[in-house]
Parts: C-alpha cells; structure tokens; sequence
C-alpha cells in the first residue's frame, strides 16, 4: 500500500472508489449525495481523508472513546458474572474455568461496548454511525462475505499447521464430545460473532479514528497514531502479562487496522475476526475432553507458535490489498 506524502495525494491515492487519476472535485461529484465530501462548520467527517483518520474531535473526545468502552465491559461482564454465579449455584463467580453461561456473560459484555463505543461517538462527533462502519462508501454486504469466506480458509490453515508443529501449545488434551460440549458449540456461533463483531467496533470503528483525530495535519501521521494507540488498547484489554500475548494482540490488532483502513470500513476486520475467533472457539471446545475450558493469559503461556498465526494476519492483509486493488482496477 502506497502511503501518499502530501494532502493532495491523500485524497486521490486513498480514494477507495474512484481510480487515482481523478482529482477530489471529481471524485466527489461521481459520489452518490450520501457519501459526497462534507466539509464546513461543524462537519465532523471528513470524506477526503482514508477510513481511520477521517474524524474530527475536540482532543478530550477520544480519551473518552478509547476508555470508556472497555470500562463499561469489565463492570458489565462483572455483573454477569454474579448473575451466572447465582443460576449455576457457584459461590466463586470469578473462576477461570468457563461455563456455557459464562461464556454467553462475555460475549454478550464485548457485544454491549462495542455499541457503547459507537453511540459515544455518534454522541460527541455527532459523526453518522455509518460513517463509523465504512467512509465514504456505503457498507459492503458482499465485501463482508467474500473476507468471512477467505479468512475462514486461512484461519484454518493455520490451526492446522499449529495442530502438527506444535500441539501442545494451545493446551489442547483429547477430542471429546459431551452435551456440555453441543451447549458451547451453540453459544460459540450464536455469540462469537457478536463479541468478534464488538471488539472491531470498539477498537478499528472507533479508537482508531477518534486517537487518529489527534493529528489534523499529515493523514500518515494520524494512521500511525491511530494504529498504535488502539491496538496497545486492544492488547491491554486482553489482560495478558506474557509478552508473546501482549505481541501478538498488539499484533492482530495493527493487522485489522491496517485492513480497515486499506479497505475503507470494517467489513474485513470483522470477517476476520470472527473466523479466527468461531473457529478457534470451535477447536478449543471439542480438544478439552468434553470438559469447560479456561483461558490463560499468564506468564509463559505464550511461545512462537505464535508466529504462525501472526503470519496468518499478515496473509489476510495481502488479501484485502489485492482484493482492493482489483476492485479499484475495474472502476
């Protein structure tokens, strides 16, 4: 992806539907009137700068954007917790083992502020919510699709390649099948995609754009500064204290920025995410014997098989790039 040096050349070269050569003007006059460049007063989107640096905010607004969301899910996955606790009859709500009802109090938390995080910027940009999931393009049905479809392929290819090179990393026991099993197979592709689809709301929707805001000058600048700031959030919300973790998150979170931001919406990070993570969900389900899993983001919980799906994450962008490409050759 070539990264323009000027602001002219922002508003051609990242233009994600109309061919380079057109100039600004002309491409917003070839825009439907719903998606045309809104400029002026009090205009909080700005449809000549690239997806994810195309929001303008006063600089306290995305302080609130970036950790008000995460704050409502820890208080609201907390609250579900002691309400699973009191339907299963367990005196410690906070055990680490995962039950189907705790697992459902997750998802459902993540899916929550992931809606917190774009009502807050619907609220204090007064940015139109659909300027949040794609800019200036309309959202992509099919686009959303075709990536669910290529990630799931890769995502599992690369469980695979980890299930023979290394096995023992993901803390895999034996394939077992019981009816607690069925009952997280359930809530696994009923929810996932819910808790998938709210992290990219909280984090690519809106971190990304509002922390790029900060920037109002160079639109590379701005990518950088959204990039970085939202995916260290998106780390530190994942609580984990093994660096390999900590990499790897920061990692999968710059890798779905950069596809949002190649693709002009969210529609690849989303695709992405949910393949990785029903999929995975899915394995990690029937590998534990029949039995509830725990997930453990300790210290030396993580190692370099790691790399393996960090290169996952760097496929999927390749896909969205030549996919994009393509899509811009034939207009």
């Amino acid at each position: 992806m070539h990264a323009p040096g000027s602001d002219d050349a922002a508003e051609t070269t990242w233009h994600p539907t109309q061919p380079p050569t057109q100039t600004p003007a002309q491409q917003a006059a070839a825009q439907p009137e719903h998606v045309r460049p809104r400029r002026g007063p009090g205009v909080s989107v700005d449809d000549t700068r690239p997806f994810g640096a195309h929001l303008r905010m006063s600089w306290w607004k995305p302080l609130v954007v970036i950790l008000v969301p995460p704050l409502v899910m820890v208080v609201l996955q907390f609250l579900l917790y002691q309400l699973v606790a009191v339907l299963e009859g367990s005196d410690d709500p906070l055990a680490p083992t995962f039950t189907p009802l705790k697992l459902l109090a997750v998802n459902v938390s993540i899916g929550t502020s992931g809606l917190v995080a774009v009502l807050l910027v619907v609220w204090l940009a007064r940015a139109p919510w659909r300027s949040l999931m794609s800019n200036p393009r309309a959202l992509d049905r099919r686009r959303l699709g075709g990536y669910l479809l290529g990630a799931a392929v890769l995502v599992a290819a690369g469980i695979g390649v980890v299930a023979l090179v290394a096995p023992e990393a993901p803390g895999w026991t034996s394939f077992g099948v019981t009816g607690t099993t069925v009952v997280f197979l359930l809530i696994v592709l009923v929810s996932t995609p819910v808790q998938s689809a709210g992290e990219e709301l909280m984090f690519r929707a809106t971190a990304l754009p509002a922390a790029a805001s900060w920037v109002r000058g160079s639109t590379r600048a701005a990518l950088v500064v959204g990039l970085v700031v939202s995916s260290l959030a998106f780390a530190a919300v994942h609580g984990s204290t093994d660096p390999w973790l900590f990499g790897y998150y920061t990692f999968i979170a710059v890798s779905t920025g950069l596809m949002a931001v190649v693709s002009g919406g969210i529609e690849a990070p989303v695709a992405f995410h949910v393949a990785n993570n029903v999929l995975f969900s899915v394995v990690n389900t029937v590998m534990t014997g029949g039995d509830g899993f725990t997930i453990d983001r300790a210290n030396d919980t993580g190692d370099a098989s790691l790399l393996i799906l960090a290169a996952v994450n760097v496929a999927m962008i390749v896909l969205v790039w030549l996919r994009e490409r393509r899509v811009r050759a034939v207009r």
